[in-house]
């Protein structure tokens, strides 16, 4: 087929002049109306496949109010679990015909009330959002217009879905599979100073239960202070608790990053790993799998997250206006040559 089309971009009238069609019935195909016939649909996009035709999305948006993309907020794009997360949330977006727009917040209250108020209202048609610090509350005063689902544990309105682990049933579930191989003095990596973060207290709180549960007296010693959240800070605390006499036989760490820092002190400190000192990391990520030797780690499962927040955030862009859907997605202990 030979349109005569003009050079530049290409038209919706170029695809129907090509197809042999109105402009309507390549509209129809381009929007996936059903009410079009087989034969007809495949004319259509043999011609848009020739062409290159790609749709104007202002035009779309005009003509049917949808853009086709959906914001993702997290607090760091370089952190590894978030990192994993918006990867799997892009890989459901595009099994489901969105594009995602990708925004890092780095946990300021400024920035994430902003994504609550809408800051991409118009370019977007949802957004799934990991809050760091603004509260429950807070998201519920300001109602939200776009579409939103919350990922994490910072915020839980009654009026937003929220999709989450239960952090405190995992810690547990990670204490006891460090004290079925015969630990008994686990550690808490870390406790980081101005922490605002709800996950730490959650995770703490599964990690005491499971002690007590197991009739371990606790020790406040072995929940280990770290002045923030970077590797030299995971390995100074370890370090300074080896320093210190200290002893333990096992580490539960807050994610995989202070798990490395775990192996990295131990391994100063003249202990190894699992001998000497079991280590769990949390999160699963790319890291605990290659790294030597290889973490056990407290793993989520990312792309059910992924898959659950979508699901919701669709039946919200559909219309659905109801309460909101809170959802625990399962967890696993991914257990590998630390433990």
């Amino acid at each position: 087929m030979s349109s005569g089309r003009s050079a530049g971009r290409v038209r919706l009238k170029d695809v129907a002049d090509l197809a042999g069609v109105s402009m309507k019935t390549v509209s129809n195909v381009i929007h996936d109306y059903e009410h079009v016939s087989a034969v007809m649909r495949d004319r259509v996009q043999a011609a848009i496949d020739e062409l290159g035709y790609r749709p104007n999305l202002t035009a779309r948006r005009l003509a049917t109010g949808k853009t086709g993309m959906i914001a993702l907020a997290i607090p760091e794009m370089d952190q590894f679990y978030f990192a994993e997360m918006a990867r799997h949330i892009g890989e459901e977006a595009g099994r489901h015909g969105y594009r995602i727009l990708v925004e890092q917040t780095l946990s300021d209250i400024e920035a994430e009330r902003a994504v609550i108020r809408d800051r991409e209202e118009g370019l977007v048609d949802g957004v799934i959002f990991h809050p760091a610090r603004i509260d429950t509350l807070e998201i519920a005063r300001l109602r939200p217009g776009t579409p939103l689902v919350l990922l994490g544990e910072a915020a839980r309105p009654i009026n937003t879905d929220h999709v989450m682990i239960d952090n405190t049933r995992a810690a547990r579930d990670g204490v006891e599979t460090l004290m079925r191989g015969g630990r008994r003095r686990v550690a808490f990596l870390a406790d980081v100073r101005g922490d605002i973060t709800e996950s730490t207290h959650l995770r703490l709180l599964g990690y005491q239960e499971a002690l007590i549960a197991a009739g371990v007296e606790l020790d406040p010693r072995l929940v280990l202070t770290s002045e923030g959240f970077s590797l030299d800070d995971g390995v100074r605390a370890i370090s300074a608790a080896i320093d210190a006499g200290i002893t333990f036989d096992a580490v539960l760490c807050r994610d995989d990053l202070f798990a490395m820092a775990a192996l990295r002190g131990l391994s100063l400190g003249g202990l190894r790993v699992p001998e000497d000192v079991s280590v769990l990391g949390w999160d699963d990520t790319a890291i605990a799998r290659y790294s030597t030797p290889a973490l056990s780690s407290v793993a989520p499962d990312k792309r059910g997250l992924a898959a659950m927040a979508f699901e919701l955030l669709e039946e919200r862009m559909a219309g659905y206006a109801g309460v909101g859907r809170h959802r625990i997605v399962p967890h696993s202990i991914v257990e590998r040559s630390t433990s």
